[in-house]
Order: structure tokens, then sequence, then C-alpha cells
């Protein structure tokens, strides 16, 4: 290309010849992507007179001057079939130009009509006739009357001029030499120009620009494309989607922002520290709005248009040169705004070197259809407008550039954004315009998309305190927000209130629709008999109190007339699908809507027995009838005839959790405290907020910013599968879960507690969040490093707002709690992260759970629900005052920590911290369906463990050790292992044989196993006798000097020799080769391995010899073996040649073991 740019062009003096690569790519585009009915690239100026008057004979004579100059705003367009090239052709029409003037308009709506009539005019143009230039004159109604009688031979103030070009002949910067040589015609009243013989005209460029080799640069594009997937498109929030084969309408949703003059300076300021255009920070900007707009995608890839005029002698000429090039980038959540940056920049320039190349070419290297490219519909431009670029003058009559209407704009692309710079502008120097297809976006979500790009901006450049600016050095791409302040604050903005049109019946809350749905699906009624829903809670007397029953039931009466959600039904309705909650009245008997029922115990088995049954019982609670409170007062062996309770009975308050959470108990205490001691509870039936309320309310809540915050926090998260846990079975697919569970208890201790508050408080962080922390570096251990972990959190208490804070009802929430981490990270890294997303979660912890899981509709099972963790801090306030009575909250008196309970995920932990004692403990729950007892026992003893190798690392100032050196192995398995592995064993320094060795062994551990194959053994004594047979006989009968395999090895060295083993599987001419390679005397065999080897060979059978009993022991001492001789040959495989022989010295064997 460099060439390129120094080899002077000249004109070729042709009228025709093939179209430029522009104009195919114009042309082609036209065909392709759009219906015939409306015209897309009608590039059009609407200019309003704004003083003077202009002569018509004049203009048109102007005209005329540059239509004769430049050529190709008369260049036929014509599709060649004999060849399939598209042709160009200089014609005449400059000669019969005409301006057109037969419309006028009376008020801006007609004008603006009449120019966006223009601008999609299908037959405004005629390529194939070389009519690619228009030019009309639209008349005010006003000047039409005042100007009646001058023939029209002028046109004054209002008048408008359009001048129209098709893209095909005509770009941006096409726009300046056109007005340019006009105003030069117009005042100066040319008439004709002269061929220019040196001058280039708009056809000399297409046939100079098809001689550039262009085969670095098709290197370059196909290596920039490769193994992207070009049919992939962006993740933008659309409303609807186009088929494939869908013509596009061109119909436009458009939004345009300004920004102030110190956001606009801010931005220059920016390109100018960091050496890059305008063009380029644009553009740096733009990928890391779509990066979060698409909630994460990384490899990026929109289309830019580049001016493409690389050489001089193309700046004064029109035409089309304006490429369409794709800009991939692959981006890396982490780097900061100024990396990014940096790497636009490196992007754009090694680009530049190749902008000549063709898009058309591009897509054809790629073998790809050009109407199904996803990055053709996603463009970026940035214009700098001249600072007179808006200003005509012709001989002193003065024209303004009139703006469209946005309902005048075509939507050439899906999502087109265009930043533009005016310097000479006072104020708003920097918009931006972002044009979008309204087959795909409405004008609500363009609007939308332009709010959030202009908070970006303002993250980056803004200095206002209300704003979170982005540090651009440090703060990674991730970091940038896109959820607007108002929807930051959009909680703040909702009034809880009586809705005085809801009289008795609405939908059931978000919270009550999720504890019904979860009964239904997670639960079988015919395998698990429990519910999971009656919360009681039992109470005894303090020494020497007693309550009054008849005062306590009047008490209760008031509660439940008061709180409604105590008598409130749900049923779920067929007809719309629905899940209906109504309050019951009943003015004549309030005791029906709640069940009081009295009865006696005289043991603690007896009293054990009628908790487990409140706690456990399906019947106690109809939901359809409202019912779904009830008291039970339990009396020590009689019931009392004076209605009085006292020490040693019980009361049960029991309520269904689908209307009463554990909060509730604290306003249901209050209430039940005031109603007893003064038999009457104020409160206004027609303004008092009810449940009912708040249901009907909280599904008419704008959550966007919480939608886009839990769609972003998901993004890629594979929900469906769950954590790597050490499973001991596992559930199928289509099986429901029982409900059997056990449960894991342990305290943390004193001083280990001490350690993690002091931790928490010194390094000002929660301590909900140094366990979360904890926990999680414990689930990437157990899971074997799994490193995206997404679990479950309970939000027991989600009364987000004070008026919800004295209301009896179920407010509670399950949300997901992802944390990605890196396995490099040390433990507080780690903790600011997961004080970061447990921040944010919580925030939008209002989000239904519901509506998390309907954004990701396309999985059926979401097993993040199935691990779970919570955090409960609370003060153990046990005592409850009824009146003059104290009474205290009971426990249940069976073990909480059986081997059963009821388990609603299948792996949870829960936190306590006692505010009390200042202590914390845990309990593990897990589900018998997937862990056996002693399972959950060992992960409780693993936690347990994590907890005290990170309380170590605080005290010893190693918090910062990597959580890879962080252990699960228990100190009882760190003794297993050491002696597993403590394998060494002693041996004489002194210089020794093998044989030698092997005696000792025997001597050592004579009745030891030291050879064993199925079912058959030898002792080291035993082995020791058959080796000295064996030995004996090769000493004796065949001269060995300085078998079984066992006996056979430990023979030869003990009779002096050298021991070479054979593959019985080898072929006979291998054995054969290896025994005269290693000149073996002789050949110990067995009766299957006899035939292997010919008569020449000697061979022994060992078999023969091993019934020997008289043999000659004092002759073996006789053999002298020094550790330096060779003690065993061995062979190499012989695939890369001849099989080579290994030596190997007594010494050096000795030496390995």
């Amino acid at each position: 290309m460099n060439n390129t740019k120094t080899t002077q062009w000249y004109k070729l003096h042709i009228n025709e010849g093939i179209a430029s690569f522009a104009q195919e790519r114009i042309f082609l585009d036209e065909q392709v992507r759009f219906s015939s009915d409306i015209a897309i690239y009608n590039e059009l100026f609407t200019l309003q007179i704004a003083q003077g008057s202009l002569s018509l004979n004049r203009l048109l004579q102007a005209f005329r001057f540059v239509l004769n100059k430049h050529k190709v705003l008369r260049t036929s367009l014509m599709f060649n079939n004999d060849n399939s090239s598209l042709k160009q052709c200089i014609t005449d029409l400059h000669k019969t130009f005409t301006i057109t003037m037969n419309q006028t308009f009376e008020n801006e709506n007609e004008l603006q009509d009449i120019i966006y009539q223009t601008t999609i005019n299908p037959t405004l143009f005629d390529l194939s006739t070389g009519h690619v230039f228009h030019a009309e004159i639209v008349r005010h109604q006003t000047s039409l009357i005042e100007n009646e009688n001058s023939n029209n031979e002028y046109i004054t103030n209002s008048d408008v001029l359009l001048i129209a070009f098709h893209h095909a002949a005509f770009d941006r910067a096409s726009s300046s030499i056109f007005f340019n040589d006009l105003c030069l015609a117009y005042n100066t009243n040319a008439i004709s120009i002269e061929d220019d013989d040196k001058s280039l005209q708009y056809i000399d460029y297409s046939i100079h620009e098809r001689l550039i080799d262009m085969t670095t640069s098709r290197e370059f594009w196909y290596s920039q494309l490769e193994e992207y997937n070009l049919e992939s498109r962006l993740l933008l929030p659309v409303d609807r989607h186009r088929l494939s084969n869908d013509h596009r309408s061109s119909s436009a949703s458009v939004t345009q922002i300004s920004f102030d003059n110190e956001i606009s300076q801010s931005f220059l300021d920016c390109a100018s520290t960091h050496h890059v255009t305008p063009f380029q920070l644009g553009l740096s900007i733009l990928y890391a709005f779509i990066f979060k707009l698409t909630h994460g995608e990384n490899d990026l890839c929109i289309s830019c248009l580049n001016a493409n005029r690389y050489k001089p002698e193309l700046q004064n000429i029109m035409g089309m040169f304006i490429s369409t090039l794709p800009y991939r980038a692959r981006l890396d959540s982490h780097c900061s705004f100024d990396e990014l940056v940096e790497y636009v920049r490196e992007k754009c320039l090694s680009i530049l070197e190749h902008s000549h190349y063709p898009l058309q070419h591009i897509l054809a290297n790629l073998h790809v259809n050009q109407s199904n490219i996803s990055f053709l519909e996603t463009v970026y431009d940035f214009i700098t407008i001249s600072s007179q670029s808006d200003e005509l003058s012709l001989d002193g009559a003065s024209f303004k550039q009139m703006s469209f209407e946005r309902s005048s704009e075509v939507a050439k692309f899906d999502f087109m954004l265009t930043f533009i710079y005016n310097p000479v502008m006072e104020h708003n120097r920097l918009s931006f315009h972002l044009t979008c297809s309204r087959d795909l976006f409405d004008e609500s979500t363009v609007r939308n998309i332009g709010r959030r790009l202009e908070y970006c901006f303002q993250q980056i450049f803004a200095s206002n305190e209300n704003i979170n600016q982005i540090g651009t050095c440090f703060t990674s791409l991730s970091k940038f927000n896109l959820i607007l302040p108002e929807e930051t604050e959009e909680l703040e903005d909702i009034i809880f209130c009586r809705q005085s049109h809801i009289t008795n019946e609405a939908p059931a809350s978000f919270s009550q629709a999720l504890l019904c749905h979860n009964e239904c699906i997670d639960f079988t009624p015919h395998i698990s008999q429990v519910p999971i829903y009656n919360m009681p809670f039992v109470y005894h007397f303090h020494p020497h109190h007693t309550l009054s029953v008849q005062r306590l039931c009047h008490a209760l009466q008031l509660i439940v007339t008061k709180h409604e959600a105590l008598r409130t039904s749900l049923v779920f309705h067929t007809e719309n699908n629905r899940l209906m909650q109504q309050i019951i009245n009943n003015s004549q008997n309030i005791n029906t809507l709640f069940t009081f029922i009295e009865s006696i115990y005289a043991t603690h088995e007896q009293l054990n027995d009628i908790i487990h049954e409140e706690k456990y019982n399906l019947q106690l609670f109809d939901l359809t009838q409202g019912l779904v409170f009830r008291c039970h007062l339990v009396y020590y062996k009689q019931i009392s005839s004076n209605h009085f309770l006292s020490e040693k009975d019980i009361i049960i308050f029991n309520l269904h959790h689908a209307l009463f959470d554990f909060p509730s108990m604290n306003i249901f205490l209050h209430d039940l405290n005031q109603a007893y001691t003064t038999g009457q509870l104020s409160y206004d039936n027609n303004t008092n907020l009810r449940y009912l309320d708040y249901a009907v309310i909280e599904q008419q809540m704008s959550m966007t910013g919480a939608s886009l915050f839990w769609l972003d926090t998901l993004h890629n998260c594979k929900l469906d599968q769950p954590l790597s846990l050490p499973f001991d079975r596992y559930r199928l697919s289509n099986e429901h879960r029982t409900g059997r569970g056990t449960s894991v208890s342990f305290d943390f201790g004193l001083d280990l507690s001490h350690e993690f508050l002091l931790h928490a408080s010194s390094n000002n962080i929660s301590l909900e969040h140094l366990t979360f922390a904890i926990y999680f570096i414990f689930l990437f251990k157990i899971t074997n490093g799994q490193t995206d972990l997404c679990i479950s959190i309970n939000i027991d208490n989600n009364r987000y707002r004070d008026e919800l804070k004295s209301i009896i009802g179920l407010f509670e929430n399950v949300v997901p709690l992802r944390c990605q981490l890196d396995p490099h990270w040390c433990s507080h890294q780690l903790l600011e992260h997961v004080q970061e997303i447990t921040t944010n979660s919580m925030k939008y912890s209002y989000f239904p759970l519901q509506c998390i899981l309907d954004q990701h509709s396309h999985i059926s099972k979401h097993a993040f629900l199935d691990t779970s963790l919570e955090f409960i801090s609370c003060k153990n306030n046990n005592t409850v005052m009824i009146g003059d009575s104290q009474l205290i909250l009971g426990s249940f008196l069976f073990n909480d920590n059986e081997v059963e309970i009821l388990s609603a995920s299948d792996f949870s932990l829960s936190i306590y911290h006692d505010l009390n004692m200042d202590q914390v403990s845990c309990k593990i729950n897990a589900s018998l369906d997937l862990f056996n007892r002693k399972t959950v026992e060992n992960i409780s003893q693993r936690f347990h463990s994590i907890l005290h190798q990170l309380s170590t690392a605080m005290i010893d100032n190693q918090i910062n050790k990597s959580m890879y050196e962080l252990s699960l192995t228990l100190s009882n398995e760190q003794y297993l292992t050491q002696s597993l592995n403590n394998t060494q064993i002693a041996f004489p320094s002194v210089p020794t044989c093998i044989h030698h060795e092997f005696a000792y062994q025997v001597m050592k551990h004579p009745q030891k196993l030291a050879v064993e194959l199925d079912e058959q053994s030898l002792t080291y004594c035993e082995l020791l006798y058959y080796v000295q047979v064996l030995s004996f006989t090769l000493l004796n009968e065949y001269h060995v000097y300085p078998g079984e395999v066992v006996i056979g090895i430990m023979g030869i060295e003990m009779a002096g020799g050298v021991y070479c083993p054979l593959s019985p599987r080898d072929p006979q001419h291998r054995l054969h080769a290896l025994t005269q390679q290693t000149q073996s005397r002789l050949v110990l065999v067995h009766h299957l391995t006899k035939t292997k080897f010919d008569d020449d060979i000697i061979s022994l059978d060992i078999d023969s010899i091993l019934n020997i009993n008289d043999i000659d022991k004092k002759g073996l001492s006789s053999v002298i073996v020094k550790d330096e001789e060779i003690a065993y040959t061995i062979f190499t495989s012989g695939s890369t040649g001849t099989p080579k022989a290994v030596q190997v010295r007594h010494k050096n064997f000795i030496g390995c073991i």
C-alpha cells in the first residue's frame, strides 16, 4: 500500500469502465437488504433561504457547470449479465438537467413531510440512465403569493432548495467539494468548463484501485476475522426479532444526546492525553458500552466507516469512496478503560494500512453470504463538522441548513451510532446520534439505550459529585454501570398506601407464589408426608407467672381482626392461571377465623409428641379457607378450672409460612401485649396498609434497574449445572426430592469467634461478608477448583421500606449470589470481591426470584437453588412480656441435630451470630437423597478445618496467602498420608550387592510374605530356599560364575550371574537375536516356554530343579561378587531400530532403593 500512496495516478481519458468497489457495495446492498419500495440511499440536503433571493436561471446554470465538471454526477451504473460485473458510463445529462419546482408548503409540518417523502422516494433516481443528482425548489405559500407576477424567475425568503444525491455517486467528503464549486459557479456566472486533461475523474479512480496489489491486505483481513462467528448477532436489548429472509422497512427509531462543554472538553483532553483521535476514543467508549449492554460479550465486531481517500489526488474528487470495514475487538473484562483505548488505537492503526480492501472481498474470502453478516448491522461513525459546513452564500443570498425531524430518518442499519463534533458551536459541541431500525427497537428502548450511553460518558468525563466516577487507569470494564441513577433509587419513588379500589381480593405476592410453587414442584406428598411451612412458636411461663385464657383469646381476636393476613386464603384460579389471596370476613363469629384448642400432657414424651405434631401435621392449616393461624394451650396434667395458664403450662402459636415470616413474630407479640393489657388494639381499617395492598403495589413497581442488574450478573452463568459437591448418589432428572435431610451443627468457639470478629472490625468489613468469603473458599476447594460459583441466599426480611415494618406477612425472597473467583487470589482479594457482589445482590434483592428465573426461561432446572446460604444475626431475647406475665421461648424437646430433618435444598449453610454472646455458630443441612450422614459430618469437619487455617493466617498476619495453599485434608488424613508416603528404608552405606540385601531381609523377616500371585505366596524363608536350589544348580551343573521369575532373578544373582529378562510374547527370531547379542550361556525356561528356543541354545527347566532337597549351601558362599559388577541387563523396545542393551550394576540398583 505504501507504494500505491507514492505512485502518481493519472487521468485515463475514458468514459466507461467497471464500477468502483464502493459503488458495487452500495448497488448490491440496495438490492439484497432492502425492499425496492423505499429508497435508503437518497442523500438529501435541505437549504432554506434566510436572506436575499436567487435567480433560477443562474442556479440552473451553476448546477450544469458542476455536473459538467464532476462527471460522476451524470454517470450511469448498469449490471452486465454477460460477465456478472457492474459497469459505469458517463452520460451527457448535464446538458438537459432541469430543476424540479412543483411542490409548495404552508407550514413546518408540510415541509417535513415533503422532505421525508423525498428521502424515501424510490423513483427519485435512476442509476441505469445516470440520473444520480436531483435539485428541487419547494416554495413557501407566502413567497408564492408575493412573487406571483415574477414568472418564478427568483426564489426568495422561506423558499427551500432540496439537493439530493444517490449515495453511489456521493459521500460525506463530497459535500464540501460540491457546494464550493456551486458557489463559485453561481457567483462568477460560469457557463462551461474546459475538459481538464490532468484532473482525475471518479471513473479513473475506479480503474486504478483495481490495479493495487492486495495480497497483504487479503491476508490481514482474513487473520482479523479468523474463528469469528459472523452470523452470531450481538445480544442487544431488542424488542422483537427479524427473520433472516425479511426485508428491512427502513423505518427508524432515533435519539440524540448533546453533551455540555465540560464533558465535551474532557473528551477532547482525554483523546489528547492518550494520543488518540476522537474517532478512536469514541470507538473505545462504544466497545465498553456494548460490552456492558450485552452483559459481557467480549468478542465484538462492528462496522466502521472510513473516508478512504488515501491519496492526495483523491481529495478533490466527488464520488463514493467510503469503505465499510469490520473492527473486531476481543476484550478482557478485567482490563481498564485506558488499556482498552490503547488497544483500540493499535487496532485502528493496523487497519488504516489496509482500509482500501473492499468489504465484498473480505466476505468472499470468508465464503459467507453478505445478507447474514451480523457486524454489518452495527455501525459506528464519527463526524467532525467544518466551520462553514452549515452555511451557504450565493451572491448575497444566504441559506440555513434545516435539520430533519426524527420521523424523517431512514435506518440503513439495525444499530448505528454517530458522534458529531462541531467546534464552532458555543454549547453542545459534542453529541451523538443513535439511529436504530424500528423493525427491532421501539422508540422508548432507543431513548433508554441513549440515556445509558450518556451515563457511561458521564462516569468517565463528568466531575459531578452525584455520579460515581470511573477510574480509567485501574477500574475494569466490568465496573462500568449502565443502571441509571433514577433506576438505582427506583424503590424510593414507590408510595405504599391503602389501595381503596382493592376490597378483599388480589393476586398473591411474589413471595407467596414462590412458596406455593416450590411446595408443589419440589416435594411429592406420597413420598414426604411432612410439610415445610408450619411455624410453631413454643412458650412456657416464668415461675409463679400466670395468664388469663379469656383475655388471651380476646387479644388474639383483636390481632386477627387487625392483621388481615392471619385470615387470608390462598387459592389457585385455573381460569386465569394465577394464585389469588382473599381476606376472609366473618363478623358474626371471629373465633372461626383461627383455631384455638386446649390439651394436656403429663410427661416430656407426650409434650414432645404434641410439639412434633404442630410442626409436621399436614392437616393443621387450610389455605383455601384462610385458616392459617392457631393457638394451642397445653396444660400440665389437667385443664385449669380457673381458666388461667401457669408455670408448667405451654402456649404454642402456630402459623402457616405463606402468610407469616419470622420477623412478623415481633409485630405479633407487640400487638398481643397491647391487646392483652388494654383490651383493645388501635388501627384504622380505612387507611392501614395491608399485606394485600403490598402484594398489589409490588407487582406494579418499576424494576428496570434490578432487572438489568440481574441480567448482567448472571450472564453466561451455568445456572442449570450443580456444584461438584462430594455427593454419594445423584437424583434423576424426573425424580422429586423426598424432603428427608440431615443436619450437623457446631460452634466456632470463643477463640475462633473472637479472631473473626476482630479481623472484621479491624478491616472495616461485616462479619457476614467475611464468613461468605470463607464459604466460597471452602466451595472452591471442595468442588476441586470450580471458579464460577453460583448459590442462592435467603432474604428473610425483605421489608425494604419503613411502611412495611409493621405488617404481618411473608416478605422473603431468594436471590442468586454468584462469585467468579480467580484461584490465584489471596484471601483479602476474594473478600473485597465478595463484599462487592453481596452488597449489590442485597441492594437488588427486592427483584422477585421468579422474575430472575424468567430472564433465563430456556433453563428448566435452576441448580443454583440447590445450594443455599444464609447469615442470621440476632439477639436471642427469649423473654416475652404479655401483660404482667413473663413468657420464655422454648426450643424443641427433640434433637435439632437429629438424623433426619426436613431439607428444602440439597445443601445449605446457615451462619448464626449471637449478639448477646458475641459468638458464631453454623449449621449444615443436606438432603439424604444425595448425601450420607457420614459424608455431611466429613464436610463439616473440613469446613471447620478451613476456619482454623484462616484464623491462624489472621493471627500470623498471613491472610495474603493464596487460596491454593489452603488444604481440606484433615489432621488424621495428613498423618495417614505421611505414613503411607514414608517408604524410605535405611540401607548400609558399605558397598553391597542385590542378593546380599535379599539375604539380609530374609534374616530380618523370615516369615513375612515375599511374593504373592493370586492365591499363591512365598515367605522370605521359602523364597531363599528355592533361590539357593536354583543357584546351586547353576553353579555345579552349568558353571555360572562372577523361574518362576522372582526365584530365577535372585538365583542368578546369588550364583554370580547377570540376569536378562526375555518376554515369551516376543517372536522366536527376536529372542534368538537377543540371546546372541548378550552371548547368553544359559536360558531359564519352564514348561510353557521350552519350545521358544532352538537346540543350539542351552536351556534349563526351572520346574525340574526346584524339588531337589540335597544341596551344598556352602558352595554358594564361595561366590564372590562385587558391587561394581553387572547385576542385570535389560533391552529397549527397539521401536526406533535394533533393541539396545542397558546394563545396570549392583551398586546402581542398591542406590535406587
